[in-house]
């Protein structure tokens, strides 16, 4: 007589279920926000953005559009990473404008959509553009990611790939 623990359709859904990635969806950690929301869930994306790229264009910076959502905890360690990180707060100073994109809920959606969809990748995902507007890279930060943190080595690698060039 044969016997199974479990009928042969669970271990197909416990396989699926493997392949999630449910730490990317996980929702923050009260440690990390330290009660404070990232992102402002009534802020338009667009005037963020028109603001941004105003202000970049004065500097001579590039936008980091960061993508994200006040439940997700990747976005409150990547945010926490870049404020204590020596190397990476000073590359962001100086060449970014940075701008954090409310996607809660389908919140700014039509940015969403006006960049590709970048969301699709997961939360947080980096986009960054030119003082112009134009669209220069897409990041699925999950990339920049090593075990439960991200890696200040590739975080500060992709913001000097994407950095301002020194113009000749």
């Amino acid at each position: 007589m044969k016997t199974s623990l479990l009928p042969p359709w669970s271990w197909l859904c416990f396989c699926l279920l493997l392949g999630v990635p449910w730490a990317r969806v996980q929702a923050a950690d009260a440690s990390l926000t330290n009660g404070l929301a990232l992102y402002d869930e009534s802020a338009d994306g667009s005037r963020q953005i028109a603001e941004a790229l105003a202000t970049a264009q004065k500097e001579n910076k590039h936008v980091l559009l960061d993508f994200g959502a006040n439940w997700v905890t990747w976005c409150y360690k990547l945010h926490h990473l870049c404020e204590t990180n020596q190397a990476i707060a000073t590359k962001l100073k100086s060449d970014y404008v940075v701008v954090l994109v409310d996607v809660n809920k389908k919140h700014n959606q039509d940015i969403d959509t006006r960049y590709g969809h970048p969301t699709h990748f997961g939360l947080p995902v980096l986009v960054v553009l030119d003082a112009d507007g134009r669209q220069l890279c897409t990041q699925d930060s999950a990339k920049l990611e090593e075990g439960n943190h991200h890696n200040p080595v590739k975080v500060l690698t992709f913001l000097n790939a994407y950095g301002v060039k020194e113009k000749d």
